[in-house]
């Protein structure tokens, strides 16, 4: 099972609750107008990914899927490509950058309520970069929805049950999603983040009640 030993785990609850939005921004202009420069042959898979998330594409650009194993966490061709993504996780963010991909979900498609249980998870704290969204785009955690902009960052506790619905049957919607250990300066930046931003939505609920009956 992944793990990085030696670390210690974290208290996502206390420190993060269901999710943070951080006083940081990002130029989501610059980050898409890269993102939208890939190859075609960058998607198309789930790039190694399983379970709940084989709804989704995936290019990693660092590390491999957990699914793959326990191969090393180094730097994917596809990151040479994305200078300003690179810029985000080894500068902008105060803390060393472990598996990180870009994510994209189709228009009407959900990932279910899941926790990410493996060791690793519970040593490192998730951030979300929102690159293409919209506001049918619900992201679920500590049974609070919560709407994630573009340019926005937030960190995800995924030690929890969280899930996703693209309500939209039309539009897709794209995130970096990195993980980091935690240091001072990353934890001082959660201290200052926002919380309590979720709400509860009844159709939300009802999706995932009827999702998981079939």
């Amino acid at each position: 099972m992944l793990d990085l030993p030696g670390h210690p785990i974290i208290d996502k609850t206390t420190l993060v609750g269901g999710c943070l939005r951080l006083p940081v921004r990002i130029d989501v202009q610059r980050l898409a107008a890269e993102v939208g420069a890939l190859p075609a042959s960058s998607w198309g898979s789930t790039g190694g990914r399983v379970g709940v998330h084989r709804n989704a594409e995936a290019v990693f650009l660092r590390g491999y899927a957990p699914a793959q194993g326990a191969l090393p966490i180094e730097d994917r061709e596809s990151l040479a490509l994305l200078p300003y993504a690179r810029e985000i996780i080894e500068k902008l963010i105060p803390a060393p950058p472990q598996r990180c991909l870009l994510a994209r979900l189709p228009g009407g498609v959900s990932i279910d309520p899941h926790i990410d249980r493996a060791p690793y998870f519970s040593k490192t704290l998730r951030l979300h970069f929102p690159i293409e969204s919209h506001e049918r785009v619900h992201m679920i955690a500590g049974e609070r929805t919560y709407l994630m902009r573009p340019g926005e960052i937030w960190v995800l506790n995924n030690s929890a049950p969280h899930a996703v619905w693209n309500a939209d049957p039309d539009r897709s919607r794209t995130h970096m999603i990195c993980d980091f250990l935690p240091t001072p300066a990353l934890l001082g930046l959660l201290a200052s983040g926002e919380g309590n931003l979720g709400q509860h939505n009844d159709a939300v609920d009802r999706h995932f009640a009827t999702h998981a009956t079939g």
